[in-house]
């Protein structure tokens, strides 16, 4: 067994798309597709940032 299957903490590696059998539509959409994943991995930062520092704030006060 894998030593990522077992560590749930392990995340995904990104597997990019061939291009070459894409057409414009296909590739727009991936595209806007990614841009979403983006920024929902952004508000998940965001979201673990906030929590990180409220608990740093209940410790320092």
């Amino acid at each position: 067994m894998d030593e990522d299957e077992t560590d749930p903490k392990a995340a995904k590696k990104f597997e990019p798309l061939v291009f070459d059998t894409l057409s414009i539509g296909e590739l727009t959409a991936y595209i806007v597709e990614l841009k979403e994943e983006i920024s929902r991995a952004e508000a998940a930062i965001d979201a673990k940032r906030s929590f990180r520092e409220s608990a740093q704030d209940v410790f320092r006060g």
